[in-house]
Formats: structure tokens, C-alpha cells, sequence
């Protein structure tokens, strides 16, 4: 919120229109949307960053209790949110109509009950449950489990969320947020991998296990696995470039990386273990991963 400077603090401090053109050009001033600048931006940002600085340059013109709700309050809260679901700020207001969508702002109606309002960096936003609620009530699933997911490791008790589905019973979306809500699981080490086992849930295969060690036949440890069904055999691995980055040690390639992770995939099937992979690309295309893990069940029964 520092970070952002308003036309009418410059003008008020004896700047005029001139005074901001001039630094608008030198590059003082880098505008964010009308009335609001930043005094210097990273040279890389990525989408959340982004839409967190639009966040800070629309507050201050926000009026009539206007609170940062959906996929905004979703940046504020640190949730994975999906780019082309922050092409605007997302903005409650306690009434029961009157929503509208502009350019930059678009506003919802619901009710805002004191307890499902947090302030971050000094803007009003809707609480962790609240705006995970919202998300799991008007988002894709995928997209809603994957913030939700996050939202349980971060420490947001399941037992609150569903004490607020009761409260909110006959809101829009509340059957699509049940649903949502039944398949959080805070092992989720990533968004792909919320995404992942809502495609698997969708296709009907067995819930598999998550995060779970294989160890060989001295009791070492071999691999953590992303997901894991134990009667078949079989472990499944969501391929995300942010997971390899994740592996990277200091002065490691990403060569070095995928040669130990084809080492250690060897060793799994060494182990006896069959092993399917997935990209994002694959989430989007039922059946595709359904038809892989079939195949790798069918060969670990023969």
C-alpha cells in the first residue's frame, strides 16, 4: 500500500498537471490505473504481483464500505489464483443488489457480517474462510480446490468452513462449494496437484494417497511421491515446471535435476512400482489421465 501514490496526495503536496506529465515521462511516476502511480516497478513481475499492486491503487477510491473479496481477497491471502481470473478487482458490498462489472472493478452484493472481514496491509479484505468460500462458490473446482488446499495448510480449520456452508445456505453456487469443499486436502503440495486430484475424482478413479514415502528393501528412502495407490501398485506424478524449480539446488542445472529424477523413477520401477505422469495439459482432457492409470493398474495385476 506504501508503494502507490494518488494523483490528489501529489496535487495536494503542490504538484500540477504539468509537474506529472513531466515525471510520468522521466519514468517517476509509472502509472497503475487512473489517479494512482508507483514510484519504481520490478522489472519482472508475475500475474499475482501484478494484480496486488492494482488492488492498492483502487482501495483508496473504493467507497460505500466496499471490501476486497474473490479471487482479490485470494491474492491478498497468498492463494494460488488462476491469471485470467484477475483481470479486474473483485469487490464486495454489504447489499443485496446493485452488483456491476466495469473495466477495472467488478463489484458483488452478499451479506458481510463483521467476522468475515480481515484488514491486510491496512485495506479492508474478506476472512481466509470467507474468501475461500467465495472462491469455492464461483470458481471452477480446480481452480477453487487448489486455493482452498493452500488455505488448510496455511492453517484455516475445515470445521470453519463448514460452520460458515451452514450459515450461508442458500447463497448462489453454495451446492458447487459443498462439493468443493469435500475434496480439500492440505497435502497438496501444489496447485497442479489440487487440480490433479479433482481431474481424478472427476474421472472416478480411487482416491490414491498423497505425499507418501517409498522406502526399498533396507529401509531407505527412495522417493516422495505426489500420489499413491497402494493396492495397485502404482504412483502417480504431476510433471509442473514450478516443481523442478523447486528442486533445483544451489548451482544445480535443470539438466542435472531431471537426470536425478529419472534416476529415481528408475529405482521405483526397480521396486516393482508402475509410475504415470501428467502435465497441466492433461488436467483439461478428461479421460486422458483416467486411461493411464488404468493401463498402469492393468500391468501391475498381470
Amino acid at each position: 500500500m506504501d508503494d502507490i501514490v494518488l494523483t490528489r496526495t501529489l496535487v495536494g503536496q503542490g504538484f500540477d498537471d504539468r509537474d506529472l506529465g513531466r515525471m510520468r515521462r522521466d519514468g517517476t511516476l509509472v502509472p497503475v490505473r487512473r489517479g494512482a502511480y508507483v514510484r519504481e516497478r520490478p522489472a519482472e513481475r508475475t500475474r499475482a504481483e501484478e494484480h496486488r499492486e492494482l488492488i492498492f491503487a483502487t482501495a483508496p477510491q473504493l467507497h460505500d464500505g466496499a471490501v476486497v473479496s474473490h479471487t482479490s481477497a485470494g491474492v491478498l491471502h497468498g492463494l494460488p489464483i488462476w491469471p485470467a481470473a484477475i483481470d479486474r478487482v473483485h469487490v464486495t458490498r454489504n447489499r443485496s443488489s446493485g452488483g456491476k462489472r466495469r473495466s477495472l472493478v467488478h463489484v458483488h452484493t452478499a451479506p458481510l457480517p463483521d467476522d468475515h472481514v480481515t484488514i491486510i496491509d491496512g485495506v479492508p479484505v474478506t476472512s481466509l474462510v470467507r474468501t475461500v468460500l467465495d472462491l469455492c462458490r464461483t470458481l471452477p473446482i480446480e481452480q477453487a480446490v487448489a486455493a482452498g488446499d493452500l488455505a488448510l495448510a496455511y492453517g484455516l480449520v475445515r470445521e470453519a468452513l463448514e460452520d460458515q456452508l451452514a450459515r450461508m445456505a442458500r447463497w448462489p453456487g453454495i451446492r458447487q462449494a459443498r462439493r468443493a469443499v469435500e475434496l480439500l486436502d492440505p497435502r497438496s503440495e501444489s496447485a497442479g496437484e489440487s487440480a490433479s486430484r479433482v481431474r481424478l475424482h472427476q474421472d472416478g478413479l480411487p482416491a490414491p494417497d498423497l505425499q507418501q514415502d517409498i522406502f526399498d528393501e533396507k529401509g531407505s528412502l527412495v522417493a516422495r511421491v505426489d500420489f499413491y495407490w497402494k493396492e495397485q501398485r502404482t504412483i502417480g506424478e504431476f510433471d509442473g515446471k514450478v516443481k523442478y524449480g523447486r528442486l533445483l539446488k544451489p548451482g544445480q542445472s535443470i539438466e542435472e535435476v531431471l537426470f536425478e529424477e529419472k534416476r529415481r523413477e528408475d529405482a521405483l520401477r526397480d521396486l516393482g512400482w508402475q509410475i504415470v505422469r501428467w502435465l497441466w495439459a492433461d488436467i483439461y482432457r478428461p479421460g486422458v489421465i483416467r486411461d493411464r492409470v488404468l493401463r498402469a493398474f492393468a500391468r501391475s495385476a498381470s
